[in-house]
């Protein structure tokens, strides 16, 4: 029976690589990138929010900033005291959601050729890359959106509501920005089952039908309790230790931040305790929003004590909501402006230089932190290293990086043309009474999300947009798929000849 088995595995691997050769070629080529990028920066590449990400790992304590998710998986890490291994897990993370993104366009009828351009970008775009060699949450982050998604695009059992449920929980204790992901992906299967159930119904089966239309939604239940109980539990640690219930204390004062870009205190007439907080510069001449959180200059930061108290946070709050009632028509058009750096042709420099270099693979190495609380944070790196934690640049290995990086990227406009086609088709086949595809509506509506959030509640950043191309490239590889909605019943990747 051993030899038997053996024999089998033989005879299918070359047809299966094969069959997958041009994917095979992708990923490979996506591997060997990485690990020249592995041997070029060693261990890793910092930012300015890696040593606070270090500092919870350390000492376990809710951030006012950023949720601990990050933090902990560090601290799983720490026995090896190794932030090499941190980054090469974080590529391995990158090459599985390269995998995910594939898989998904063939298990649902995707074509062959369009699967691999749909893992494409993910594999081998540098600043993907990049990021992954950062010690920041994004690729992780984006690994469990991406897996999440994955989940719901199959059919929705109780297992696998548990598994949504508790991969959207990571993300949101990932980056806060995954807590209305939670609202976008239980809309859109709430939606998708109650569909099916009616699709399945008829009327001399109605009590059958009624009776499956509450599993199934007793199904989106399930999933979206598994995903906030995590949440809610988190909440808790946090307010038993800054007596106040939230997965952060900074969302008032981003909000403020935003704002700035356009709040005219002459329009909102504020009242006495938040006119403190205004800016007599013209908006057109203020610097970008998050200099409001950080620099010292800010009305925000000048005020007595820490930015991020509860005082402080409350009164950015207020300020905030009323800039937003004053000037909704200013808001609208703000977001508009600040989402549309997503889709540039270039890459200009923004928010400021330092942060626009932070995501350029150096020629030199970078200097030490300057910041006390970075500089804090550095000191337990050193700690959780057992070594130096400073970036060594081996040539030729980052020389071939860096060349690699000024030519290989997803330009803006192209991500808004991937995002623009499948409404597109979809509109298109509508009008010629084709039948509905394959469910590309949730990964587009995530990529979407990915996008606005961002745009709407701080500002535009580069490494925000990565999370969002491999979903908005797996929606756009759905539409090569006519056949009807097959997600009840999904296509065994193996049986899929993308000869």
């Amino acid at each position: 029976m051993t030899a038997g088995l053996a024999l089998f595995a033989r005879a299918r691997v070359p047809g299966a690589a094969r069959r997958h050769r041009w994917f095979l070629g992708v990923i490979s080529l996506g591997a060997v990138l990485r690990i020249v990028t592995m041997l070029g920066y060693r261990p890793a590449i910092w930012f300015p929010d890696s040593y606070t990400y270090v500092v919870t790992a350390l000492r376990p304590r809710p951030d006012l900033v950023r949720p601990a998710g990050y933090s902990m998986f560090l601290r799983l890490l720490e026995p090896f005291h190794s932030f090499g291994l941190v980054v090469f897990l974080q590529h391995l993370l990158g090459l599985a959601t390269v995998v995910l993104v594939y898989t998904a366009v063939l298990r649902l009828g995707g074509r062959g050729w369009a699967a691999t351009l749909a893992a494409a970008p993910v594999a081998l775009d540098a600043y993907q890359i990049q990021l992954e060699h950062l010690l920041v949450s994004d690729t992780l982050f984006a690994f469990l959106v991406v897996a999440a998604v994955f989940t719901c695009l199959g059919p929705l059992t109780w297992r696998g509501a548990c598994a949504a449920g508790l991969l959207l929980a990571a993300a949101t204790l990932t980056r806060t920005i995954g807590l209305p992901l939670i609202v976008v992906v239980a809309a859109w299967s709430f939606f998708r089952q109650m569909r099916a159930a009616r699709g399945s119904g008829s009327a001399s089966a109605g009590g059958r039908a009624r009776f499956g239309s509450r599993s199934k939604a007793g199904l989106v239940g399930v999933l979206v309790l598994v995903a906030l109980l995590p949440v809610a539990g988190y909440a808790a640690w946090f307010a038993s230790t800054y007596h106040r219930f939230g997965i952060v204390g900074s969302n008032g004062v981003f909000l403020y931040a935003r704002t700035m870009s356009f709040a005219d205190c002459r329009v909102m007439r504020p009242p006495a305790d938040l006119a403190v907080l205004c800016d007599p510069t013209p908006p057109e001449r203020r610097p970008p929003s998050q200099e409001y959180v950080w620099d010292a200059g800010s009305p925000l930061v000048a005020l007595p004590g820490i930015t991020f108290t509860r005082e402080t946070e409350r009164l950015a709050g207020r300020f905030a909501f009323l800039a937003l009632r004053s000037q909704p028509v200013d808001y609208v058009a703000s977001v508009l402006s600040e989402l549309s750096r997503s889709f540039t042709l270039g890459r200009p420099v923004y928010p400021d230089q330092e942060i626009y270099d932070a995501y350029e693979f150096p020629a030199v190495t970078p200097p030490p932190p300057t910041r006390s609380p970075a500089m804090a944070g550095a000191e337990l790196a050193v700690r959780y290293e057992e070594g130096p934690i400073g970036t060594r640049i081996v040539e030729p290995f980052a020389g071939w990086t860096r060349a690699y990086q000024d030519v290989a990227r997803v330009p803006g406009t192209v991500l808004l043309l991937v995002l623009l086609l499948p409404p597109v088709v979809a509109v298109v086949r509508r009008r010629r009474g084709e039948r509905a595809g394959p469910p590309w509506t949730l990964p587009w509506a995530v990529s979407v999300s990915l996008l606005v959030v961002p745009a709407a509640t701080a500002e535009f950043d580069y490494r925000y947009v990565l999370p969002a191309v491999p979903l908005a490239c797996l929606a756009a590889a759905l539409m090569t798929a006519r056949q009807a909605d097959q997600s009840e019943a999904p296509r065994p990747v193996e049986s899929v000849n993308i000869q």
